[in-house]
């Protein structure tokens, strides 16, 4: 959601050793994979905080709306600054910042300073997201410089819904089969973060550091198509629902109503929705827009609906079809509202109109989970995500109507 960036003129400095941009594009490709991954380590973990600190669902639903918060502040007041302070300069503290998160985590008895890591890992992960996805581009231009983006681009989605979905999977194997189910995750992310911000120190910078006035990321809504930007922004945040059902509180509902309670159980379930997500955007990114629009709003509303029966019938491999199925559209559909707001916005304003759509994205991931961990805590879990699918259902189903008629 950055703009442009301008390509590198001034000379390096000659005491620091720089790797090549071909090394750089995969260790900055490596690091965003682990600072991904590392912003989910605790989905398997929520039911073990629950039976620890004795807080309910909601509480669950709370922290996990902390890292949104977190990643809206970032964005809005960081994510775009490597844009003129350089791209290392912005992305080896962000990895430094999360691993200040770790170390909170390792040390955290209370909801307190659970709610304090969680915020502090979304504004680690806004910082990081837009800068990485940039450098990743302009490292691949100064290594491959006649060929496409497409690589960039693919390697940019695998690293980010790639790595959300293998921190899950790390996490729970790592709390199911090692001692300290607690801690140990952390203690190995803290150690790749670090690792990682020391190795990023040598990639070599991609833009220009120049002098500029701070301003947080502007905002604006294309005039001549602001119905369907809207319609993508409710598309947006349809699909980040969802995205936050299975990153919140799908662990407890496998858990508690599926009697499932296997830590590594409830890390490969959102592996799966994850992996799903990335399959999708990568198998869909070469084919247009509406397509992906009908696509999306199709499989992720069937899978929704798979995934309420599913715990209904307490059935796993139910719910684990609904879930691939949920996860692959909401990829599709969310890589579909983006395309939709690059095309109605000009090349100027094309930061400001994706920083409005990332925005109510992020409201979605938030407010919707909110409402379902409330929901939980005074009705049975298979009514609380009826609900919940359905209100998604309604949105998804009226934005991409309006969308596919444009």
């Amino acid at each position: 959601m950055t703009d442009s960036a301008t390509v590198l003129t001034r000379p390096t400095a000659p005491h620091r050793p720089l790797l090549g941009a071909g090394h750089g594009f995969w260790v900055v490709a490596s690091s965003f994979l682990v600072a991904m991954a590392f912003s989910t380590v605790p989905t398997p973990l929520y039911v073990l905080y629950q039976q620890r600190d004795h807080f309910s669902s909601f509480v669950v639903t709370v922290l996990f709306a902390a890292y949104a918060v977190g990643v809206v502040l970032s964005l809005f007041l960081a994510g775009h600054v490597s844009d003129w302070v350089g791209r290392r300069t912005v992305l080896v503290p962000a990895l430094l910042l999360l691993a200040g998160a770790a170390v909170v985590f390792l040390v955290a008895t209370t909801v307190a300073e659970l709610f304090a890591a969680r915020l502090v890992t979304g504004v680690g992960v806004g910082m990081i997201t837009a800068t990485a996805t940039a450098y990743l581009s302009e490292l691949h231009a100064d290594d491959r410089p006649h060929a496409g983006l497409g690589r960039a681009e693919l390697v940019a989605t695998a690293a980010n819904l790639g790595g959300l979905g293998f921190g899950t999977l790390v996490s729970g194997v790592l709390a199911q089969y090692v001692t300290g189910p607690l801690t140990t995750s952390y203690a190995v992310f803290l150690v790749l973060l670090v690792v990682s911000a020391a190795v990023v120190a040598f990639v070599p910078e991609t833009v220009a550091v120049e002098s500029r006035s701070y301003h947080p990321q502007r905002v604006s809504v294309p005039e001549l198509a602001r119905a369907h930007y809207f319609a993508a922004g409710a598309a947006a945040g349809a699909s980040f629902a969802t995205l936050g059902l299975f990153t919140s509180l799908a662990p407890a509902f496998v858990a508690n109503t599926l009697h499932m309670p296997s830590r590594a159980l409830a890390g490969a379930v959102a592996f799966l929705v994850f992996g799903s997500a990335a399959s999708t955007q990568i198998l869909f990114r070469r084919k247009g827009t509406r397509h992906q629009l009908a696509v999306g709003t199709t499989t992720m509303s069937a899978g929704l609906a798979v995934v309420t029966a599913a715990l209904f019938a307490s059935s796993l491999p139910l719910f684990l079809v609904g879930g691939a199925a949920a996860g692959a559209g909401m990829g599709v559909l969310f890589k579909g509202a983006v395309s939709t707001v690059a095309a109605l916005s000009s090349p100027t304003s094309r930061g400001e109109a994706l920083a409005g759509l990332f925005l109510a994205g992020y409201l979605g991931l938030a407010v919707p989970v909110l409402l379902l961990g409330i929901a939980a805590q005074y009705v049975a879990a298979p009514y609380a995500v009826l609900g919940f699918s359905a209100a998604v259902l309604v949105v998804s189903a009226t934005a991409g109507r309006r969308l596919l008629r444009g």
